[in-house]
């Protein structure tokens, strides 16, 4: 029962020597308080329902726009015991049980192999999914950061970080900044919600740090009146999101390669830029160092900065993913998206990359399958001269020795 009055202990929020009592010279739509957070969850509902309507009416005639092609879907032949085999053990099958699964089914190994391959083509998410996913993100990103920007620009702390910290935590609260929290919440929150459904990528597990890392940052943010630095903090992320959701939205379509090189370029520059080297030295800066010449530190100051020190473990992690495909690239052997989406859907043995289009993939293979095909027909030919020319000399030595 005392659990919840110690939640709201002031020495865990506010700096030492300040209490509610100060805050209270606020007045009530200056002062942030907890209770806003509430409104985060029906507008993460309503950016779902709102990325429905975009996904479904909007991003289809754009994706047409920019050549985004469905892709040509090969089912795979029904097999119940295969199928059983992959839903409930694995998608894929060991040595060992592609023998078992031999005598069980009756099928040779290169019809199993080629049954799994086609069936896990059949669960990979298709273009327009994906450039419906990276559209939507692209707009969000786009419209606020041109919000964030438009009402940050004129404010001091925006050229001056000491400013961040004047008179804290008795700040009062812009209502334009009050939204743009309770937006980005929320979109965030809907993140969270979609990402069982959304397309699962090789960094899924960082993703999901990184929105509850985000969702954390925010709320407490807010609650303790960090608003000032967690704007600066919104504002420099979205910067480089545009640039990765524009790429990825052209390297969808067909005929796009060299906007979508130019546009992966400039966007590892600024994520370097921005992650590597403002959000540290400027960001992480003022709220470790700057912020002490102000007021000692206290239990919300430490958590804070706790949670920037993770999203700038994750700024790490994807800045080598990024050296890893620049490197690729400048050796020409980047595939089509490697750049912008890496994907976790077995890649290994689908042609190289997630995101590479199916059809295209099943080309593939099926001229592996002819060239194949065509070697071993040249090696059974190859076998059965050299067999008949040896019999020959034989013979033919016979003859003599007779």
């Amino acid at each position: 029962m005392d659990l919840l009055p110690d939640v709201w202990r002031q020495d865990f929020w506010l700096p030492p020597g300040v209490t509610w009592i100060d805050m209270e010279q606020l007045a009530d739509s200056d002062r942030p308080q907890p209770k806003d957070l509430l409104i985060a969850l029906p507008l993460a509902l309503g950016f779902l329902a709102l990325r429905y309507l975009f996904e479904r009416y909007l991003a289809p005639p754009m994706g047409r726009c920019l050549g985004v092609k469905k892709r040509l879907q090969v089912i795979a032949a029904p097999s119940p015991k295969l199928e059983s085999f992959y839903t409930q053990r694995s998608r894929q099958p060991t040595q060992s049980d592609m023998v078992s699964l031999m005598s069980l089914c009756g099928k040779t190994q290169r019809q199993i192999e080629t049954w799994f391959r086609l069936r896990r083509n059949q669960d990979r998410p298709c273009q327009t999914k994906k450039f419906g996913e990276a559209a939507w993100r692209f707009f969000f990103y786009l419209t606020a950061f041109i919000a964030g920007l438009a009402c940050l620009v004129d404010r001091p702390w925006f050229w001056d970080r000491r400013e961040c910290w004047r008179q804290y935590p008795v700040q009062p609260m812009e209502r334009a900044h009050y939204w743009y929290y309770m937006l980005e919440l929320g979109f965030y929150g809907s993140l969270l919600l979609r990402i069982s459904v959304d397309i699962k990528r090789k960094d899924f597990k960082e993703q999901v740090i990184h929105h509850l890392a985000t969702i954390f940052l925010l709320s407490f943010s807010y609650c303790a009146n960090y608003i000032r630095i967690g704007t600066l903090v919104m504002l420099l992320h979205d910067s480089s999101d545009i640039l990765l959701e524009s790429a990825k939205m052209f390297n969808y379509g067909c005929g796009w390669r060299k906007t979508c090189d130019a546009l992966f370029v400039v966007f590892t520059v600024v994520f370097l830029v921005t992650r590597l080297v403002i959000f540290p030295s400027k960001i992480i800066h003022t709220t470790l160092v700057l912020s002490v010449e102000v007021f000692e530190p206290f239990v919300g100051y430490y958590f804070f900065n706790v949670l920037l020190m993770v999203l700038q473990a994750l700024h790490v992690f994807w800045a080598g993913l990024i050296l890893r495909m620049v490197y690729k690239f400048l050796k020409g052997k980047l595939e089509k998206d490697e750049r912008s989406d890496e994907e976790s859907d077995d890649v290994e043995d689908e042609g190289g990359d997630g995101n590479m289009d199916q059809g295209g993939d099943y080309c593939w293979e099926k001229s592996k399958d002819t060239l194949n095909s065509k070697l071993s027909m040249l090696t059974n030919s190859c076998v059965l001269n050299n067999l008949t020319n040896h019999r020959a000399s034989i013979s033919d030595r016979m003859r003599k020795a007779q």
